[in-house]
């Protein structure tokens, strides 16, 4: 009966890392609280089962939680879909102003309006990428 108590301990904590996201402390521990649990089912007894729960307990801490705190850290690797898009370069086909325009960017033409109220930007200038709303993109000179 030992194991169904660490098993709902294991369960306890695997709720609270959901609901903590970013600590990954909780995370670790549950692992070795469901250690525990085994070591109970295979017959290690109360002490046995603590004690593989605490050595569980350092070793998860020590390996896991570096390793994910990095991948946390992580920059994303790429934009992907319209959102690549943004920030980019394009050439203005036909003259682009708050009610339309074209440009040309990566090398398809699309549909544009000016970002700022009242601007107007002439063909052929060199525009950047700021929004994308639908299938038209907003540029800033």
């Amino acid at each position: 009966m030992g194991w169904l108590v660490w098993v709902v301990f294991a369960v306890a904590l695997g709720v609270g890392e959901v609901l903590t996201p970013g600590l990954f402390f909780l995370g670790p521990v549950a692992l070795a609280a469901g250690a525990a649990a085994v070591a109970d089912l295979l017959g290690a007894g109360a002490i046995g089962s603590l004690v593989v729960f605490i050595v569980c307990s350092i070793a998860s801490l020590a390996f896991l939680r570096p390793v994910a705190r990095r991948h946390i850290r992580l920059p994303a690797l790429s934009r992907t879909g319209t959102d690549a898009l943004i920030g980019r370069k394009a050439i203005v086909t036909r003259t682009v102003d708050s009610v339309g325009g074209r440009i040309r960017v990566g090398g398809e033409e699309w549909t544009a309006r000016a970002y700022l109220d009242g601007q107007v930007l002439a063909e052929g200038q060199t525009v950047d990428i700021v929004q994308i709303e639908g299938a038209t993109a907003l540029v800033v000179e």
